[in-house]
Formats: structure tokens, sequence, C-alpha cells
């Protein structure tokens, strides 16, 4: 068993495994570069691919003694155009392009359109994006099975690309037969989260929260326009946000997104549940050594905002240098937290206090840890919840978890400034404080003389039951 690793800041790292990081050696080296939660794609590879890659992470998580957590993202309905007979097609300005159910291969005046619900849900003059936007149509005329469209910008459209429809909600299940079928793996994998795409309604995540059933906790990936409206009752069912401002970006107009993003992150961080900013944060790096300044600059914005973490996808995923791509993203994300105008964004916004027990104490462990200097504050939680109270406050100490429930603490690594360690036989206050001392010494996060804050619910071991706050020394 090897000492567990302590990062030397609060916002976590998230990173996508793919075909550069499948190997054991590389998987362990990002996590030793700061990787905090492993994401696996389930767009990609099959469950085979998946499994091996789980294992590896549960081992090297033995090795360093410290919980790690496991994301799996399901696809979701993919909405693409089909094929053209010379694999793609030339596009000018005004021109016309019909896009209908007919299977046949396209050419310059028609293409197949494989989803009649979009044929069904769009009307004249609405627009249709495809290829991430670089292609815009809108439609002029509107048939049973077709929709004639005029070009308004792009030069090219070949085989398969996507399809995006702003502005409109479409009649389009969430999960489709493929994500039921990776849902299930994943949870039999024993995941810690799960993240959904394509989320439109407030049904699209209720009904997959009822799927997993507590075998693992539920991200909603915030990426359609519809979601936003409906953002507050998606959060509430929700276990935790991914801000997938890349599709997002798609469908809004771009300088949109930056505020969403503020808005997000605050509404998100106020309920105490995760919040990732996600996609685009350091694309370059998929080609080169190091990241361009303006994706510096996005990172520490994500972390000056108050997220919880920020994700890396192609650039560890597929990229030629995922090691050096987590390992500037560690230190964007280390150096915007020494920054003193850091520390005064994160304080000037006032939280609300719940009226019970539980969050006014961890909310006052929070205050007289700032107050006393502590070197962190110390949670003992069965469930997670009192961890998630007090990582919403965004104390600039560490909160050091410490649970019985291993899979509680692999989730709580996605937790701003949450370290979680899985303990045993701890039901008294005495031998809590003795162990949260040792641990604390252990992984150099507090020194001899240092006073800890600690939250507990007694008796021990009682879910939702923090009625406890002391301060101890450290001998």
């Amino acid at each position: 068993m090897g000492k567990p690793l302590t990062r030397n800041r609060r916002t976590k790292i998230v990173a996508t495994l793919g075909p550069s990081s499948s190997s054991k050696t590389i998987i362990r080296e990002l996590y030793r570069a700061g990787v905090d939660l492993f994401r696996l794609n389930f767009s990609h590879g099959d469950h085979q691919d998946q499994k091996e890659r789980i294992n590896i992470i549960r081992k090297i998580e033995d090795e360093f003694s410290s919980p790690i957590g496991v994301m799996v993202d399901l696809q979701g309905p993919k909405l693409r155009v089909g094929k053209f007979k010379n694999g793609s097609i030339k596009l000018k300005k005004n021109m016309s392009l019909r896009l209908d159910l007919n299977e046949d291969k396209g050419d310059e005046t028609r293409v197949n359109l494989p989803h009649p619900e979009i044929l069904k849900a769009v009307k004249k003059d609405d627009l249709l994006l495809m290829d991430d936007g670089k292609v815009r149509v809108k439609i002029t005329k509107k048939g049973k099975d077709y929709i004639d469209t005029k070009v308004i910008a792009g030069t090219s459209l070949s085989d398969n690309k996507g399809v995006n429809i702003p502005g409109v909600t479409l009649p389009i299940a969430a999960l489709t037969d493929k994500d039921r079928r990776d849902l299930s793996a994943a949870l039999n994998m024993g995941v810690d989260w799960i993240a959904q795409s394509f989320v439109q309604r407030p049904e699209d995540v209720a009904e997959t929260k009822k799927i997993i059933s507590g075998k693992a906790s539920l991200i909603a990936k915030i990426e359609k326009p519809s979601a936003l409206d409906h953002f507050e009752e998606i959060l509430n069912i929700s276990d935790g946000i991914m801000l997938a401002r890349g599709d997002l970006g798609v469908e809004i107009p771009p300088e949109e997104v930056p505020s969403v993003q503020k808005h997000i992150i605050r509404k998100v961080r106020r309920t105490g549940k995760p919040i990732i900013v996600a996609t685009q944060m350091l694309e370059s790096m998929i080609d080169n050594p190091a990241p361009t300044r303006a994706e510096a600059s996005d990172v520490a914005t994500a972390v000056y905002d108050g997220a919880d973490a920020v994700m890396l996808s192609a650039e560890t995923a597929a990229g030629n240098y995922p090691k050096e791509a987590v390992s500037i993203m560690d230190k964007i994300c280390s150096q915007t937290e020494d920054d003193d105008l850091y520390r005064r964004i994160i304080d000037a916004i006032n939280l609300e206090v719940d009226e019970d027990a539980s969050d006014a104490i961890s909310t006052s462990a929070y205050h007289v840890a700032k107050n006393i200097a502590a070197s962190c504050i110390v949670n003992f939680t069965t469930s997670g919840s009192t961890a998630l109270r007090t990582a919403r406050q965004r104390p600039s100490v560490p909160i050091l978890c410490l649970t019985q429930n291993n899979n509680v603490a692999r989730r709580l690594t996605l937790s701003y400034g949450v370290i979680p360690v899985h303990v045993k036989d701890i039901d008294d206050t005495t031998a809590a404080v003795k162990k949260a001392s040792e641990i604390a010494k252990e992984m150099s996060i507090s020194k001899k003389g240092d006073r800890l804050v600690l939250t507990a619910g007694v008796p021990f071991n009682t879910p939702g039951s923090t009625n406890l706050l002391r301060v101890s020394w450290i001998n």
C-alpha cells in the first residue's frame, strides 16, 4: 500500500480515458499528475474495454490507498444526416437542400434525415445546424416526409454529420436502447457516477434516476437550451451537473455561454451538489504540448466561478499529450486558487442556510475553521451529505471526509476540496478524533500543534444526524 496523494488545490480534475490512455502505466501517470475522477465515454469502445479500464483504476486505488471516482458518460440520441453518394457535397449560399426520410444516398439536391421526430417538431423558418454549427440552413417548406431548406452558411457537408435544432424541444427520449444496455452494464461494473446526455426535461433524469436506484449518482449534462428552461427541476432531481459547453454553444449564441456558465455554477453551488465545467478546455493540447493562453484563461475562469471540477475530454482520451494536459490543468487550478482575488470572489457569495441542525453545524464549522486558522475541517459522514454541505461553502482549507462507506468516498472525489478517506470501526467521538488526527498528519494536511474542526453525528453511523462540532489539537 502506498501513501495517499494530497493535492495542492481544491478544484477537482476529471479526465476521459480512451485510446491514448488505456494502459495501467498511462492511467497511473494521469492519476499521479492530478486526476481525481476518471470518465469513460460509452459512445466509444465495448463493455469489455471499459471493464478493463475500471479494473486498472481499482488496482491503482488499492496501490495508493485512496478512493478514485469513475464516471460513465452515456451517449444519448445521436441526430445525424445520412450518407452521400460521393461521401460529401459542396454547399453554396442560398442553394436548396431537401432533408427527407428516403434512405438512398444523397447528392447536391437532397440527403436522408433518418429522424421523423425532427420532421414532426420543426416548422417553416426554423434553423437547422449541422456539423457542429459549421452548416446552417433555414426551413423554407415542410412536407409529410421531408423539409426543404435554404443554405445560410457553410461550404461542405459530409456523411453522418450531426444535426442540432436550436430552440426546439424534440419528442425524443433521452435514453436510447443502447443507453439502457450501457447503463445496466455500467451499474454492474460498480461505477460511481452516471452522466446522462440529451437531457431536455425533468422527466428525462427522473427516469434514469429510477433505473439507477441508488447504485450510483446521476449527473445531468446541460447541453440543450430546453434544459436551461427547466434547470431548477433538473437540478432538484440530479445529484450533480455537467455544463457541456461545446454542445450547448452550438444551440445558443456563443456570447451567452459565459454568463450561462456563471449562473449555472452559482445555482448548483447553493445546493452543495458538484458542478463540472466541460468541453474544449485545453483542446489545442490534443496535438500540442502546451495550451493556448486563451485556454489557460478559460480553465482559470471556471475556477474563479467556483466550479467543483474541470474536465478534459479528447485531450486525454485521444490526444498526443494526455499527461501534460492534466499537469497544466493542475497548475492552472492551483495558481488560480492561490490568487487573493479568487478568495474574495468565492467568499463574496452569500449562501442561504437551511433551517436544520446539520446545515447550521456545517456552516458553523466553516466559520470556526476560518476564525481559528484550522488546518482542515473533518467531516464524519455516512451518506456524504455533511461533506456536500461543507463543500458548498468553498473553504480555503481541505475537507477531510471520513466515511465507512467506500461508495460514498468514491463519489465525493468529485466535490470541491473534499479528501475522502474510507475508514472502518469508528463508533465513538474519542476514536474519531484520534483517527482524524492520525490521517491528517499522515497525509501532510496537518502537523503537531495544528487545530482541526470536526463535525459528526452522534450516535455514529446514523445518516443525516450531524449534531456535533468540536475543535481538536493535533498531538
